[in-house]
């Protein structure tokens, strides 16, 4: 994709950019490691770099950067090599996701780190957003790398699987008060860092192969392993199945009550290879309007 982007002042400015809105992308469910600002910016941090984003008019402000840092991890992790006007133009001959779409306009998929991503949705099981995002923050500042501070915040990398393999499943649960999951993230970290388990191979392998070998970790189902595929290894064809999707899916298509193991199938006939898109974009609709509630 080809973008007008001026570097000025720690900051990169894409212009007249439609298909990104801040608000849209992370709020969306699909990451935990972002605050909003008093002046409704957004501040992240992903690959231990800490960025400001704001959307003012078409424009797009990335603050605490530059060309360098854009060019080798923003347009990956912001999906912008990605053609979204294609890809909405293509779910839009769906009437529904048509009315999805225009709600969620700027939901952008991010391309995100593959073991955050994969600690991050072990903590998302029967959990909710304010809470996960505070487990995940708690464990960064206890044992992540200082990455930088923004408006008087100080933001930390998230660790290595060493990190969270070394400690006791009591200190876990009681540190990063995840409950239940402290010993599924100990155990699933403590594989990975022992060479027991390789996620780079992910990216080498189709969804259902992939599913398959992430279901193999404890603490991860066949929504934890979907989100892990959509949200870390571009598996765009992934069609995570939580409440809301369950909800939006049994309103709109199924029109009865239906097991989450037969509406991830129905979503990827329905949607086929841009299954995950339609799902982020269900999701906010479903989320933000309370449809099926």
């Amino acid at each position: 994709m080809d973008y007008n982007i001026i570097e000025k002042n720690d900051k990169i400015i894409i212009k007249n950019i439609l298909d990104f809105n801040p608000k849209h992308i992370f709020e969306c469910g699909q990451c935990f490691r972002w605050y909003i600002e008093e002046d409704e910016s957004y501040t992240t941090i992903a690959y231990g770099k800490v960025l400001n984003v704001k959307r003012i008019d078409n424009d797009i402000i990335l603050s605490n950067t530059n060309i360098e840092e854009f060019t080798n991890i923003w347009i990956h992790y912001f999906d912008l090599n990605k053609d979204y006007w294609s890809i909405k133009k293509e779910l839009s001959k769906d009437p529904i996701l048509k009315e999805a779409i225009k709600f969620g306009q700027g939901i952008r998929i991010l391309n995100q780190e593959p073991y955050e991503t994969l600690i991050s949705f072990i903590i998302s099981a029967n959990n909710q957003i304010p809470r996960i995002k505070k487990a995940v923050e708690l464990i960064a500042s206890d044992l992540g790398e200082y990455a930088g501070s923004w408006n008087g915040r100080d933001y930390f990398a998230f660790p290595e699987p060493m990190k969270l393999a070394s400690l006791d499943v009591e200190y876990i649960k009681d540190k990063y008060r995840v409950g239940f999951r402290a010993d599924r993230i100990k155990e699933s970290s403590r594989r990975i860092y022992h060479g027991e388990f390789n996620l780079d191979s992910i990216n080498n392998l189709s969804r259902e192969e992939g599913k398959a070998l992430l279901t193999t970790l404890p603490g991860v189902g066949p929504k934890v392993s979907d989100c892990i595929l959509l949200f870390a290894f571009d598996k765009e064809d992934a069609f995570p199945v939580d409440v809301w999707v369950k909800r939006v899916m049994e309103y709109f298509y199924l029109k009865e009550d239906t097991s989450p193991k037969e509406i991830g199938l129905s979503g990827a006939r329905i949607f086929g290879r841009l299954a995950g898109y339609a799902q982020q974009y269900l999701f906010y609709y479903a989320r933000e309007l309370g449809i099926g509630k």
